[in-house]
């Protein structure tokens, strides 16, 4: 791979996970509502998740759904249904103190296998690796999985480091429940282009 080429990668690694999606309204939630050390396992879920996918992806997974279109159809009603419960969640959670004592973030291991039924991992994985790893070489797929494990670190943090500073002006009860219903109804948005 070129250096033109992998900074283009690295370029559409950062546009990809650091734009909003269900995995960055998930994070700007979860740090207004818990704070970002609390956070943590749940970002680092993100990480694992997608890298493992993109693996999976990448070594003939996507295989699966040109022989079984089905199972496109099954993985997007679970992935609504799943972001749906998640968004009646997130428009439900309690205030910050509240949440403290009762509720949590996600753990690393919910947030990496939510990234199996995220519409918008799936897109990236797919759409990455047949623009920048189309005949899915071992290097090419490891270059695609290096340019994201690059990024979405740093990029998913500023979702979360968003949140616990916005978590200061959500003082009141009204004003959290908007919030938390914004970022349900955002999360909902969301799933616009997987259900067009």
């Amino acid at each position: 791979m070129t250096d033109s080429l992998l900074l283009a990668l690295i370029g559409f690694a950062f546009v990809s996970t650091a734009t909003p999606g269900p995995n960055n309204m998930m994070l700007l939630a979860s740090g207004a509502n818990f704070g970002y050390r609390r956070s943590l396992p749940h970002m680092l879920g993100i990480v694992v998740g997608m890298l493992v996918l993109f693996s999976a992806v990448g070594l003939g997974l996507s295989a699966v759904f040109e022989v079984l279109p089905q199972a496109g159809l099954v993985l997007k009603v679970v992935a609504v249904g799943y972001m749906l419960w998640l968004a009646w969640k997130i428009a439900n959670a309690g205030a910050p103190r509240e949440a403290s004592a009762e509720g949590r973030p996600l753990t690393l291991l919910q947030a990496a296998g939510f990234q199996w039924v995220n519409p918008k991992a799936w897109t990236m994985a797919l759409s990455g690796l047949s623009l920048y790893a189309p005949d899915h070489s071992l290097p090419a797929v490891a270059a695609v999985i290096f340019a994201f494990a690059l990024v979405a670190f740093p990029s998913i943090s500023l979702w979360t480091a968003l949140g616990q500073q916005i978590r200061r002006f959500l003082t009141s009860p009204a004003r959290l429940r908007a919030f938390n219903i914004t970022m349900a109804v955002l999360l909902v948005a969301s799933l616009y282009p997987v259900l067009r």
